[in-house]
Order: structure tokens, then sequence, then C-alpha cells
């Protein structure tokens, strides 16, 4: 009886044991196994994490500078180097040929406002899982987006050119027009009044007496449209503009308004220096026509003028005057027409007691011309 007690004793005892080993066993192979999945997920994450960071450097170099065919023949090469594929840039509507050879093949359509512009064909030898094709199809819809955007940035860059060309046109027949009638003024009417000054200089010291008073209050009329002319002459076209640049001639000019209306200019345009010849001369004329307004409005006791070169480029023009305010807009119109011809913004700022602001602001490729 002991024996047998003892044999089945024994008989649990490797049953327990190889129950606990089996166990063990079940347990280590689901460790591995868990193992094994886990690092097969941690693979994968890093492996999808690896492609993002690839998509977003494809559409990186997508979006560089260049046309719209630039644009698609970049995704096309960054198709192929993201799916290990050799892709074709198919136009728009066109079918592809067969992959053949057991080789693999998707299409995906370029498309921008539901209008197809074009596809990309994608062969390899491995076949395209579910996510490749939504990871094409993310990178198709960025290269069709951005494809557009530089059709709009190349036609608006075409408008843009013929606007400036018009406006350089526009102001080189005024600056003609203005140059022509000053030599106009200049060597026709002064010239012919100044020689009838002289003549009637001299007929009147053989004038009786009593008529003298009455020629000599002509010629002084006479001599005032003579100068009337003469600055008209030089504001269509200031010889120190053309032969010094905007500084000298913006100087003369407030130096000539302050004493002839006895109030201060304080000038400082060398910003403007910059500027080609032609707008030059036509920022010269807007400064000149607020000066006159400012004069016509007081005159004021105190004017800046102030050209700056604004961080991104732009030159900024301002006419700051203390006189009243301008309640005519006619005044305005016309200097903004003229900085519209330069593609400058213009803007007032008048304050409620008084005193006006005219500023003008030029695109910074103004300085390039």
């Amino acid at each position: 009886m002991l024996y047998a007690a003892t044999g089945v004793s024994a008989l649990g005892v490797l049953r327990l044991v190889a129950a606990i080993a089996a166990a063990g066993l079940v347990a280590l192979y689901l460790i591995v196994s868990e193992r094994a999945r886990h690092e097969r997920i941690e693979e994968e994450l890093a492996g999808q994490a690896s492609f993002l960071e690839s998509l977003i450097e494809s559409m990186h170099a997508i979006a560089s500078r260049g046309g719209p065919h630039e644009v698609l023949e970049r995704a096309r090469a960054e198709a192929e180097r993201l799916f290990d594929a050799r892709v074709r840039l198919l136009a728009p509507g066109a079918s592809p040929d067969g992959a053949g050879n057991g080789r693999q093949g998707i299409l995906v359509r370029l498309r921008v406002r539901d209008e197809e512009i074009g596809a990309l064909h994608l062969v390899r030898g491995r076949p395209f899982a579910r996510a490749d094709v939504a990871r094409a199809t993310v990178l198709a819809d960025f290269a069709a987006r951005e494809s557009e955007n530089a059709r709009l940035l190349e036609e608006a860059k075409v408008r843009e050119a013929e606007r400036a060309r018009l406006s350089e046109q526009l102001i080189t027949a005024e600056q003609e027009e203005r140059r022509r009638l000053a030599l106009f003024l200049h060597d026709g009417p002064v010239q012919s009044m100044s020689g009838m000054a002289l003549m009637l200089d001299a007929v009147k010291d053989a004038m009786a007496p009593e008529a003298q008073p009455v020629m000599e209050k002509a010629l002084k009329q006479h001599r005032e449209t003579i100068r009337a002319l003469r600055d008209l002459s030089f504001n269509l076209e200031p010889v120190v503009l053309r032969d010094q640049g905007i500084g000298p001639a913006v100087q003369e000019l407030a130096e000539q308004l302050g004493l002839e209306h006895e109030f201060q200019i304080d000038v400082d345009v060398e910003a403007a220096e910059s500027l080609g010849e032609k707008t030059q001369a036509a920022l010269y004329q807007i400064i000149r026509e607020a000066l006159n307004a400012a004069v016509r409005r007081g005159p004021p006791s105190r004017v800046s003028v102030v050209v700056v070169t604004k961080p991104d480029g732009r030159i900024e023009t301002a006419i700051v005057d203390d006189a009243p305010g301008e309640r005519r807009r006619a005044t305005f119109d016309s200097l903004a027409e003229r900085a519209r011809t330069l593609n400058g913004r213009f803007e007032v700022e008048q304050g409620a007691g008084g005193g006006t602001t005219v500023r003008v602001t030029l695109p910074g490729y103004a300085a390039q011309g």
C-alpha cells in the first residue's frame, strides 16, 4: 500500500512538473511572439515615419520655384524616389501601356478643380499596397495644386510685366511732353516777351510824362508774366533734376517755395537717388504738387519731405505739413493717379485740427530701373 501511494504521489509530481514546464513554454512562446509582434509594429511605425518624412521632403522639393511643367516633372522624379518605381508623366486623358513582365502598375490622376491636367503612371516589380495608393494620391494632389499655383504666378508675372511696360510708356510720354513744352516756353514765348519788354522800356522814355505811369504798370505785369512762364518751364522740366538728380532738384524747389512763402521745408530724399531716372522725375512731380497744394491750403509754417527705404525694399515718400486740411478731393485724386502710374500705393492722413501727411510707397523693383 505504501508503495502504491508513493507511486501515485511521484506520478502526480511528474504531471505537475510537466504542466509547469508546458505552461512555462507557452508563456515563453507568448513572450517571444509578443516581442516579435512589437518589433514588427515598431519597424512598421518607423518605416511609416521615415516615409512621411520623405513625403514631406518631396513636397518641399515639388514646391520649389519653377513653372507648372517643372513642378510636375519634379513630382514625377519624387514619386520614383518614394515608391522605388518607374514613373511616367502622362498627358490629360491619356491611358498607360500595360506594365508587362509581371510588373505591377497604378495610375494616379492629377486634377485641379475637377479638371485633369495630367497623370502619374507608377510601375514596379512588387505589388502596390493600399497605403501606397493613398500616399501616391496625396503626392499627386499636392503636385496638382502647386502646378496650378505656378501657372497662376506665371500669369501674374506676365500681367505685372505688361502693366510695368505700359506705366513706363506713360511716364516716358509724359516726360517727353513736359520737356517739349518746357523748351517751347523757354525758347518761344519767354524770349519773345523778353524782347518786347526791352522795346517797351525804350518806348517808355519817349512817351509823355503823364503816360509813363501806365506804361510802368504794364511793364511790371509783363515781367511778372515772363517770370511765371519761366517758373512754369522750370517746373515742367527742371534742369537740375535732369542734370543732378532728385535730391538737388527737391532741395532747390524747397528753397524757392520757402523763400517765396516764408516757411521752412526740411528735406531728406537721399534714398530716392536709387530710383530710375523716369521714376525720379515722376516722384519729383508728386512732391512738387503736394507742396503746392500745402501752399494753397495755408501756407503752412513747416513742411517736411522725407524718403526712406523700408526693410522689405519698398521706397516710401512722406510729405508732412501743418497747413489747414484739404476739403477738395480732386487734389489728392490727381496725386493718387500719378502714384498708380508708378505701381505705387497712395495714402492721405489728415488731422482733426489741421495738418496733412501725403504718403507714396513704391515697390522695391522701382529702385532697379
